[in-house]
């Protein structure tokens, strides 16, 4: 059985907390709403389960409601690039979702995650229907488009420290990841799996960001103190 089987066999509706973090529906009009809350579904992610698959066609929008996933994809050597991680709060693939395409990335669980869906229908039903929807999205993609930019520089860059902190910083973005707050519940090698470095070197460069004050690290993740040292690297 395939994990896309298993992943659609176990979704259900969400519970009213559920809903509740999930930012986009703040947006929509009573009607808008109750037509996606009666799409929506939630499915448990094991650690290691694809969400989405480079090839497969686009059926559902999804967002995190809680765990950790990453977005990479295999080049032509069989090397896997990841490209950004994505913590609760973060809805993903609109780009794909807009063009009804096949998935250019994966989207992996690191850990057993929380994840929703919104079929690409519906998703298409409010993009016509909803001004608030298409301005949520609009701000997605422009985002987006920035996150990705920052990340071709940060795979150019020499010094593992500053390497990790900007990776960080694209964790905490509060446009992509409303919600997340300050603390972020990762582990150093899961770490290590979105930045493309040993844990041993990520150990390092957390441990020079906590002397810095920019990051206190906590049982089971790490706090950001200065964002804003974090993206730009002056600490």
């Amino acid at each position: 059985m395939s994990t896309e089987a298993s992943l659609l066999q176990r979704r259900r509706p969400l519970t009213a907390a559920e809903l509740g973090v999930i930012p986009w529906l703040k947006v929509l009009l009573p009607d808008e709403r109750e037509r996606a809350v009666e799409d929506l579904k939630i499915t448990d992610a094991k650690a290691g389960d694809f969400i989405c698959r480079t090839g497969r066609p686009v059926t559902y929008w999804f967002g995190l409601v809680d765990g950790l996933l990453k977005m990479s994809a295999d080049n032509v050597d069989g090397q896997t690039m990841t490209f950004t991680g994505v913590p609760p709060g973060g809805w993903f693939g609109e780009g794909t979702a807009l063009k009804r395409e096949a998935y250019r990335y994966n989207i992996q669980a690191l850990r057993k995650s929380m994840v929703a869906g919104l079929h690409i229908d519906t998703f298409h039903w409010l993009l016509d229907h909803s001004i608030g929807f298409n301005r949520f999205v609009m701000r997605q993609l422009n985002e987006r488009l920035g996150q990705f930019i920052a990340a071709r520089e940060i795979d150019r860059m020499g010094n593992p420290n500053i390497r990790v902190a900007r990776s960080l910083a694209a964790l905490f973005n509060p446009v992509l990841y409303p919600g997340l707050g300050t603390v972020l519940r990762i582990t150093q090698q899961e770490l290590a799996y979105l930045v493309g470095l040993s844990r041993q070197r990520v150990n390092e460069a957390l441990t020079t960001l906590a002397a810095e004050g920019a990051i206190a690290v906590e049982y089971g993740g790490l706090r950001v103190l200065n964002l804003q040292a974090l993206r730009t690297g002056m600490f």
